[in-house]
């Protein structure tokens, strides 16, 4: 029996081998450890249950999530809308793409002193660097998807006499989703990078503040905890997204089983 036959909970032990000996490894090697930069692993769990199951969800987890929530939010929003636009427009995408191809060509926190003038210390600054990172996947991915959909589809979208909001609406946008959906996957991982390095930069909180207020200190255990707490996030919120994902993209996946033309609106 091939994977792609086993369901979901027949997967899951699978998925399980590789972080169960990871962690497994990493209790068994540090377990003696004296090391300031390898401290034992049970030091790491007593701080992730003492500090951030506890005292720190309230005053650094949500801030951090609200944060990075809202900056993508914005970015997804905007990257699809105006990757729409340019990819429509061929002579908006010639007119764009010097300033384009500049501006994603920065890497993403040296722009954070530019949203520091811009939008303050506060959130605004930290949201606006989010955004501007991870906007870059989206309308990338959104451009060349829309550049792709088959002529000969948007042919028979205008012999039917769609107008053009119809076209992009139930044309466009479909088949040119699995590529949205590819950058906002992208866009969704540049985001969680950018909250923390935003927060370890110019935060009062939060968990890039406090990995870095714990370094500070010494508290490596500590520090080590905040890291596996970003990384259960984004675990958990890559999870949410592959969910939805296969839920809003079925129609994508029956139409490679079975061979079918990907243009799910004129299917309808």
């Amino acid at each position: 029996m091939t994977l792609a036959r086993l369901g979901p909970l027949g997967r899951l032990p699978l998925q399980l081998v590789l972080p169960v000996g990871l962690v497994t490894l990493w209790w068994w090697t540090s377990r003696d450890s004296t090391s300031y930069l390898f401290p034992p692993l049970a030091d790491i769990v007593e701080s992730l249950r003492d500090d951030w199951l506890h005292g720190r969800v309230s005053s650094d987890l949500w801030p951090s999530l609200r944060r990075f929530g809202l900056g993508y939010l914005i970015a997804a929003m905007a990257g699809v809308v105006a990757g729409t636009a340019i990819g429509l427009a061929p002579r908006l995408r010639r007119t764009t793409q010097p300033v384009t191809e500049f501006v994603r060509s920065i890497p993403s926190p040296l722009l954070f002193p530019v949203a520091l003038v811009l939008f303050g210390i506060g959130d605004g600054s930290k949201v606006a660097l989010i955004v501007l990172g991870s906007v870059w996947p989206v309308l990338l991915n959104t451009v060349d998807g829309v550049r792709g959909v088959d002529q000969q589809v948007l042919d028979v979208a205008r012999s039917f006499r769609l107008g053009p909001w119809l076209r992009i609406t139930r044309v466009i946008l479909p088949a040119a989703g699995p590529k949205i959906a590819a950058g906002l996957r992208i866009g969704l991982s540049v985001a969680l990078l950018l909250m923390v390095v935003s927060e370890m930069r110019g935060g009062t909180n939060g968990l890039g503040f406090q990995i870095r207020s714990d370094q500070r200190s010494f508290d490596t255990a500590s520090s080590y905890a905040g890291v596996i707490v970003i990384g259960l996030i984004g675990l958990v919120v890559n999870l949410l997204f592959v969910a939805v994902e296969s839920r809003v993209m079925r129609w994508h996946r029956g139409a490679r089983a079975g061979g079918l033309s990907e243009t799910p609106g004129l299917l309808r």
